[in-house]
């Protein structure tokens, strides 16, 4: 099996057009036409965990964090960033980063956080807009089926929990065929009216490609009228942190007792708490302060995420509890959801999760 095929797994779990602007994810090192002898998967492509996945006879390494964010001007070892690039090529390791792109997906990072917490009704807190777009298009009556649902297969049509979703009218439709045509209905030189279905169906801007060649080859017109249109909708499957709810109310200090169980930590930073049950909760993997205000906006009674500044603390003002559990901690369990993707997916293979902890950051008590 060559990587390229796991890659190509990845990034239709993950599309690469989902990554923040700021991100290199994507294959960092090595080539995806190398067969591949075994993944390994991590949160940090460190030089500890390349000599890992070496001894172990992987030569792919999936990792949450790219090694790499900004151009290497020099590869001569002096910080880990190099020492980790110039160990991946000398022991011939791809490495491969898949990280906001895994952060912005409703089963993603912050998705495997709200799921050790036991949380449900679950959704994007802040969903992305601009990647939505809707395409029109005229199909005769009989044929309408068969083009709606090439369509649907190559992902167009789905709403939120809804698929096989389209608008369609019936109109009248017109064309006069030129010579050196071959027109499906009417003849060459005269107008001809025809029974057409207007279907209309949104679908993810990254398929564009995908859902306009299944479109034309679906369609039995020569020339296939169509029109994409641009949406500014929010896309409630692909966005940032998730939102959900305990299962029954909790104290407080039950609640935050359960997260330090269940994300093994020695210490929460936070908000005073505010004396009332813990029913509402949101979530974000990794550095999300940025999502504070849209928290306290949806009237969570507690936000947990992770590198929290000092006066970003005050940005709670009370209303809710802001809780940092650390960066490394809220990311741990994307090792086991990246697992548990590749192994379920590729059968009979080697998946490996590192056992080097990579956090660099260590609590004296």
């Amino acid at each position: 099996m060559q990587i390229a095929e796991i890659i190509r797994f990845l990034e239709q779990a993950a599309p690469l057009s989902l990554q923040e602007s700021y991100d290199n994810a994507g294959l960092i090192t090595g080539s995806p036409a190398w067969d591949c002898t075994g993944i390994m998967v991590s949160l940090d492509a460190t030089e500890e965990v390349i000599l890992e996945a070496k001894s172990k006879g992987c030569n792919l390494l999936v990792a949450h964090h790219p090694i790499v964010f900004s151009g290497l001007k020099k590869i001569n070892g002096k910080n880990y960033v190099e020492k980790a690039v110039i160990s991946s090529i000398k022991h011939d390791i791809a490495i491969y980063a898949i990280h906001t792109n895994l952060d912005n997906i409703a089963n993603g990072v912050s998705a495997k956080m709200a799921e050790k917490l036991g949380l449900v009704n679950t959704q994007i807190l802040q969903p992305k807009p601009n990647l939505l777009k809707k395409l029109y298009t005229f199909v005769p009556v009989a044929q309408a089926e068969e083009v709606r649902s090439a369509i649907f297969k190559a992902g167009g049509g789905t709403i939120g929990l809804y698929d096989e979703c389209s608008f369609n009218i019936t109109g009248t439709g017109t064309f006069r065929a030129s010579e050196g045509t071959n027109p499906f209905v009417g003849q060459i030189g005269k107008r001809h009216e025809e029974e057409e279905v207007k279907l209309e169906v949104i679908f993810p801007a990254w398929l564009e490609k995908k859902v306009v060649w299944a479109m034309i080859k679906a369609h039995p017109y020569e020339e296939v009228a169509y029109d994409i249109v641009a949406l500014d909708n929010p896309f409630s499957s692909v966005g940032s942190g998730m939102i959900g709810e305990l299962k029954e109310p909790m104290p407080a200090t039950d609640f935050l007792q359960q997260v330090k169980n269940q994300f093994h930590l020695s210490i929460i930073r936070h908000t005073p708490l505010p004396g009332k049950p813990i029913s509402k909760v949101a979530v974000c993997g990794g550095a999300g302060s940025f999502l504070t205000k849209t928290a306290m906006a949806a009237g969570v009674d507690i936000y947990i995420t992770g590198d929290v500044k000092y006066h970003e603390f005050f940005d709670a003002e009370n209303g809710m509890i802001l809780a940092d559990i650390g960066h490394w901690e809220s990311e741990q369990f994307t090792i086991e959801l990246l697992a548990d993707w590749l192994s379920g997916k590729f059968l009979n293979f080697a998946v490996l999760k590192t056992g080097v902890k990579t956090n660099p950051v260590v609590y004296f008590s």
